[in-house]
């Protein structure tokens, strides 16, 4: 089974104190030809394609300007990512045994650089997958990638009989897998928060969740789709009758905010 996150917005690239594998993202070579035409972005240009300020507009600017696939990343993607998804990951604290697993088993999608692996070292930047940029393949990332990233994936699992991907990424990450390319049967899990009698999808939960479920499934080495139901944890439960044969749903009473107690 392989399973897909999206990236983090923002980065952390404090050094790691751990002795750590270092390997180099399987689509380099896309990732250079993409870091040309980030390099002759402008700062009004960076603001406007993404809805930034002028100091977050000129640090990527800066950043796409020091770009250089040629050499090797600063800090390992899972460690590097400093999101909601990547609080719920927990990267830090994996087994070596886990994170070894985990660089056979997850995948990280980014705009960037397509597909990383957990030990991929990559450089500062920030790429929405879904933000509009010309190249010479269309006028959006999307274009850009392609079928790439869907090949990738398949290569990944080409000695399986019967390939699975839990998707755990956003819509938006997901969108940049050609689905008519991917071989693998996909299987997604949605979290959700009760209150009140009602289900509700609080993003700022289901992000943590997700790389909770990701986590859990590197530490169990769970390879079997029946299994995903038996994820349980921060209150989770598989909600069977929300959920489909590919599309799981996981729910929990809300949490209290910060600073209450629960009723």
């Amino acid at each position: 089974m392989l399973v897909l996150l999206s990236p983090a917005k923002n980065m952390n690239f404090d050094p790691v104190e751990r002795d750590l594998a270092a390997t180099t993202p399987t689509l380099i070579d896309e990732t250079r030809i993409l870091s040309k035409t980030t390099r002759g972005l402008t700062v009004s240009k960076i603001k406007a394609m993404m809805g930034i300020s002028d100091d977050l507009a000129t640090l990527n600017r800066e950043r796409f300007q020091a770009f250089d696939a040629d050499q090797p990343g600063e800090k390992q993607a899972a460690f590097a990512f400093n999101g909601e998804v990547y609080r719920g990951l927990e990267a830090e604290t994996l087994s070596d045994d886990a994170l070894a697993y985990a660089q056979d088993h997850l995948r990280l999608l980014s705009g960037m650089y397509g597909v990383l692996r957990p030990l991929d070292t990559i450089h500062p930047y920030r790429l929405e997958m879904g933000r509009k940029l010309h190249t010479g393949r269309g006028e959006s990332l999307y274009d850009f990638w392609g079928d790439k990233i869907a090949k990738e994936l398949n290569d990944a699992q080409d000695d399986i009989a019967e390939p699975v991907i839990l998707n755990l990424a956003s819509n938006e990450y997901f969108k940049s897998v050609d689905k008519k390319k991917l071989k693998a049967r996909v299987i997604t899990a949605t979290f959700k928060e009760e209150k009140d009698g009602q289900l509700r999808a609080l993003m700022v939960y289901a992000k943590k969740a997700r790389g909770m479920m990701a986590r859990w499934v590197m530490e169990n080495r769970i390879t079997d789709p029946a299994d995903l139901t038996k994820f349980n944890v921060a209150g989770y439960r598989f909600e069977e009758a929300g959920s489909k044969s590919d599309n799981l749903l996981f729910t929990r009473p809300q949490p209290a905010a910060a600073g209450k107690k629960a009723a």
